[in-house]
């Protein structure tokens, strides 16, 4: 049963994994700044959106690990 479970989470994890779109995590004001930036001739714009996905994945690689941590704990004192 166990195994049946962890496979269908592992299965639903790569979907996700291979149906990411692009996405833009920029506010407006940034945007706007990094559009005139990049207009200008500038450089600075073009990291802009990736630097903010890895800001906002940070979070939640901390909660996975913390969850899998708590996880194998929990599965050791059981047994």
């Amino acid at each position: 049963m166990k195994s049946k479970v962890i496979l269908i989470a592992v299965a639903c994890i790569l979907l996700v994994l291979m149906t990411v779109t692009d996405t833009y995590a920029q506010c407006p004001m940034c945007k706007m700044s990094a559009e005139s930036n990049l207009a200008a001739g500038g450089t600075e714009g073009k990291g802009l959106n990736t630097g903010i996905l890895y800001l906002l994945a940070l979070p939640y690689l901390m909660v996975g690990v913390l969850a899998y941590v708590w996880y194998k704990k929990r599965t050791v004192n059981r047994e």
